[in-house]
């Protein structure tokens, strides 16, 4: 069994585990899926379902894990008892590709959009709307990337609203290379 993903917070070090499930696309599936970890006091640190194929017959959901409170074997058999289940993966962190989308207001002085412009545009991230008080930003990345363009962000202009999707992972296509 691979490795958990290793991160950290500012409170204390979280293991995670990524699991990539291939459900069926079918009324009730996620909320049995997220009644299963709510039953077992099992924490979802991060949750994000989509579509998996074009006719969208099945849903990939992205689970990360706390692992501290979910033993990852008992996480899996558990969800191999659901019906609609077709497919479980646990992701290591050498073997999974995970983006994470951050959007986030900025309220930032006139005088001061220069700077937050140039910080914007040095970290990859883009502006998707404008006002004379604010400005809106997105980023597309590693949870890692994102945590160190928040914390910018948290340094510089302490009036902000920020949302991120939670992750998202597949396995890589060559194991042996390194995290991208």
């Amino acid at each position: 069994m691979p490795e958990p993903f290793s991160g950290t917070t500012t409170h204390s070090p979280i293991t995670h585990h990524i699991l990539s499930v291939l459900v069926e696309n079918k009324a009730g599936v996620l909320a049995r899926v997220a009644g299963l970890f709510s039953r077992r006091a099992f924490n979802i640190y991060s949750l994000a379902v989509a579509p998996a194929d074009a006719h969208e017959r099945f849903s990939r959901i992205t689970i990360v894990v706390d692992a501290e409170s979910a033993p990852l074997e008992q996480v899996v058999g558990q969800l191999n008892k659901l019906i609609n289940v077709v497919e479980i993966r646990d992701l290591g962190s050498n073997e999974a590709l995970e983006r994470e989308l951050l959007l986030a207001t900025v309220h930032v002085a006139h005088d001061e959009r220069d700077h937050l412009l140039e910080s914007v545009a040095d970290a990859g991230a883009s502006v998707v709307d404008v006002s004379d008080e604010a400005v809106t930003l997105t980023l597309s990345g590693t949870p890692t990337a994102l945590n160190a363009f928040e914390a910018m962000l948290a340094q510089g202009y302490p009036s902000r609203e920020v949302q991120r999707t939670g992750r998202v992972a597949l396995p890589r296509l060559n194991h042996s290379a390194t995290q991208a």
